[in-house]
């Protein structure tokens, strides 16, 4: 629900983030920031905004996963609306019932780290440090979010995503350790979980998404 600038959440996501919280009291710390977040990516869907999302190594693997999250059924069903489903019966009398029944409803977002062929290619011809902020600076656009995910913070390609991201007027969700570095100074909105080693925080790092994820699927997706 908006009111004025304000992005309240609905009860259950409000459920959602206490449940995280029940089971991980260690994220306590991260709770307004989690919200804020939370806030932050309903109202960048309400606007026609998309999801970017960066990181290195584990934390790329998060953002492909992430993506499969936001683009089809998470835990809710996502039935498209009965005009799109008359629209494809018209379009197509053989398949189109089919397609009507099986798409389902969708949140857009792109992990920059899944575009292999386009990333080599960058790496390649122009910069290495530079990959994610080309993508960010083509695919971006006013009401994006990118979420830039990295456990140390200091990630010089992630780094440089997010001061594209912002050129682009885009906001910046940062997802880091306890200290957030450079990723942090450059965020909108931090995330950074209380842990200091890599695979700790990474272990902080899934259940926060994943209850971003349920909580926009809520908002979106969920009972009126």
């Amino acid at each position: 629900m908006i009111l004025g600038e304000m992005i309240v959440l609905k009860g259950a996501s409000s459920a959602i983030l206490a449940d995280l919280l029940e089971r991980y009291p260690v994220l306590g710390s991260c709770r307004n920031s989690i919200y804020a977040a939370g806030a932050m990516l309903i109202e960048s869907y309400s606007q026609g905004g998309k999801l970017l999302i960066c990181g290195n190594g584990g934390s790329c693997a998060d953002g492909q996963h992430i993506v499969g999250e936001l683009m089809k059924s998470f835990i809710l069903p996502r039935k498209i609306p009965e005009a799109d489903a008359r629209r494809l019966k018209e379009l197509d009398p053989v398949y189109g019932s089919q397609m009507a029944y099986r798409l389902q409803g969708a949140l857009p977002a792109i992990s920059l780290g899944a575009e292999t062929a386009l990333m080599t290619a960058y790496i390649n011809d122009v910069s290495a440090e530079m990959v994610f902020a080309q993508q960010v600076w083509g695919y971006g656009r006013e009401h994006d979010v990118l979420l830039a995910l990295s456990t140390s913070g200091k990630s010089r390609n992630v780094v440089l995503a997010c001061t594209a991201a912002h050129a682009k007027k885009m906001k910046v969700i940062g997802m880091t350790g306890s200290e957030g570095r450079d990723v942090g100074e450059r965020s909108d909105v931090l995330i950074a979980v209380p842990a200091d080693r890599a695979h700790l925080i990474q272990e902080l790092h899934l259940p926060v998404w994943h209850a971003l994820c349920l909580m926009l699927e809520e908002e979106f997706f969920g009972a009126v």
